[in-house]
């Protein structure tokens, strides 16, 4: 017969031994276990003749732990806890009944929505909620995260989704109502700038500089939000940069064009991110989003959570 690889009593004498431990009683503990306080101080019994050993002391007035009962009812107690947090992760894990996914705003309406939208046509049972988010970089609270960045310095398991290149656009009258022939061109036009504090995202300055232009920038339009930034170019206020993974859409309905020839290489990946403890479900759409990106290196870094 094969030998067993924890050397242990009958569980039921472990349980009604930690009832009646915890109860001081074997009479309360009878009532917990809906058994009878004979059935009880029979496994106690079963258990100290296993053991060697006496847990409690009797009297006429009940019952109390020995010494060698207390150590026992304490090592009992800790090992049903840690029994009892694993089981509860396990409950919470198999009644979750969505994956939650965390993005900034640019990137949740420009590429994860209508991503999500195709998804739910193939996975109808599995519903993604998201969280959508400007500030801060706390992803704790999600299954799935979205990032621009240094992907080389995540510890978690990541994909890349596309390493872009940064495009100057425009509405279609915008660029018909300017002459635009050069870089130069355009420096000397109204420009649309983001102020978007922690992104590292590429600012007209930038961009300029990584195609030789050093000179001075026309000082126009400012706003925070980069779903704002599109729409007010496609309102003829300005010029934009677009990130081609981002923008791609709005170039081939039209919506916005290439106002020059010229695109600098973006210096950051955007790239989706799997936390710990992730279901199976949230598996599934991490590698359904990370295939989804037909373009860019494919990088990943990381070990996949267990």
């Amino acid at each position: 017969m094969p030998q067993r690889p924890y050397e242990l009593p009958p569980l039921n004498a472990l349980v009604s031994f930690e009832a009646a431990a915890r109860h001081v009683s074997f009479k309360s503990a009878a009532t917990e276990l809906n058994v009878t306080p004979a059935a009880v101080s029979h496994q106690v019994k079963a258990l100290e003749q296993h053991l060697n050993c006496v847990l409690f002391r009797r009297h006429h007035r009940g019952v109390e732990l020995t010494e060698t009962g207390a150590y026992l009812f304490v090592s009992l107690q800790r090992g049903f806890e840690e029994i009892s947090d694993a089981l509860g992760q396990l409950r919470a894990r198999a009644s979750k009944t969505s994956v939650t996914v965390r993005a900034t705003t640019a990137m949740s309406a420009l590429w994860l929505t209508p991503r999500l939208a195709q998804f739910w046509k193939s996975h109808p049972r599995i519903s993604v909620s998201q969280i959508v988010s400007d500030t801060g970089s706390d992803s704790s609270d999600c299954d799935i995260s979205i990032h621009y960045g240094d992907m080389s310095g995540e510890t978690g398991f990541c994909r890349s989704l596309f390493h872009d290149r940064i495009f100057a656009l425009g509405s279609p009258r915008f660029a018909r109502q300017n002459k635009i022939d050069s870089v130069e061109d355009l420096a000397g036009l109204p420009l649309i700038h983001l102020d978007s504090a922690g992104t590292d995202w590429t600012d007209w300055q930038d961009w300029f500089s990584a195609l030789g232009f050093h000179g001075s920038l026309r000082n126009s339009h400012r706003v925070n939000n980069y779903v704002i930034a599109l729409q007010a170019a496609q309102d003829d206020m300005g010029a934009v940069l677009g990130w081609d993974g981002l923008t791609r859409s709005f170039v081939e309905s039209g919506r916005l064009v290439e106002l020059v020839p010229e695109a600098v290489p973006s210096p950051r990946d955007y790239y989706v991110k799997l936390h710990p403890r992730a279901s199976e479900q949230a598996r599934l759409v991490f590698d359904w989003l990370a295939a989804s990106s037909n373009r860019g290196d494919r990088k990943t870094v990381g070990n996949e959570p267990g």
